[in-house]
């Protein structure tokens, strides 16, 4: 039943806050802190199986969320993108080195990449 890792905790902090609040325990204690359904059974006072429900309940409304908004696709395309754009400002620093050695080009690839940077952190 486990989903990749990474995939879920995005799920969650884009849409975490359309689930119950039983939805968000329950969800965060399985794929956040990696409990097991026995665990948080246990925990819970209820059972294995009441757990499993709700945690695919939370999964399926987190994924429709996705399927409708697109907000995690959209998040990653951006990141990738901006890594794509310091990866190409660094080889025209690096081309620009080896051939040329202008300064301003030199200062125009490090801004570009700053800005990138800046832009990946804020989103």
């Amino acid at each position: 039943m486990k989903e990749e890792p990474l995939e879920m905790s995005m799920l969650f902090d884009f849409y975490g806050d359309v689930l119950t609040d039983k939805q968000k325990d329950l969800f965060d204690l399985y794929h956040n802190h990696d409990m097991s359904l026995g665990e948080i059974a246990v925990n819970e006072n209820i059972t294995r199986q009441g757990v499993r429900d709700v945690i695919v309940r939370a999964t399926q409304t987190l994924r429709s969320m996705e399927d409708k908004l697109k907000l995690v696709g959209r998040y990653k395309a951006v990141q990738n993108g901006l890594l794509e754009i310091r990866e190409a400002a660094a080889s025209i620093e690096d081309i620009n080195n080896r051939r040329y050695g202008s300064t301003a080009l030199r200062d125009f690839a490090r801004r570009i990449q700053e800005l990138a940077a800046d832009i990946a952190e804020e989103t």
